[in-house]
């Protein structure tokens, strides 16, 4: 059979999901709420419009991940000067707990993944997913006429 390189990344992305998925709910976090705690946890307090613009999502979906987010003690709002989408959002002591635990999970996770796997083959691979983002970005803004 033909390898299919978007059959083996949607592939891989499914079982990093599920490999994933358990530790998500043990942390207390819902689908799509731990990439925002890391976002945050690099970036430090910033609006919603920019964590969706970072990844690419609709900013009302965010706005639901935060607002349920806020109701378990992640994150902190300060409210922004034009609308909700402009509010500034913190983590909070229990949100870079949470964090710290993701990370401690995305890193086992990372070692599975990359077993047997040589340090310039990890650099290789690393440049590959980004040259491959960048390849299908560029190819979006070009269809958009952006």
């Amino acid at each position: 059979m033909e390898k299919k390189f978007y059959l083996m990344m949607y592939r891989a992305y499914h079982a990093q999901r599920n490999y994933l998925r358990p530790h998500i709910s043990k942390i207390g976090l819902g689908t799509g709420q731990p990439k925002i705690l890391s976002y945050l946890a690099q970036r430090g307090p910033c609006g919603q419009r920019e964590i969706a613009d970072y990844f690419e999502i609709d900013p009302a979906t965010v706005c639901r991940m935060i607002d349920l987010m806020q109701k378990n003690g992640m994150i902190s709002i300060q409210p922004g000067e034009s609308d909700r989408r402009s509010d500034v959002v913190t983590l909070t002591e229990k949100g870079q707990s949470a964090e710290k635990e993701w990370q401690r999970c995305c890193s086992e996770e990372e070692k599975t993944m990359l077993a047997g796997f040589s340090p310039e083959e990890k650099k290789q691979f690393a440049d590959f997913l980004v040259r491959s983002y960048r390849n299908l970005r560029s190819a979006g803004s070009k269809e958009d006429g952006s």
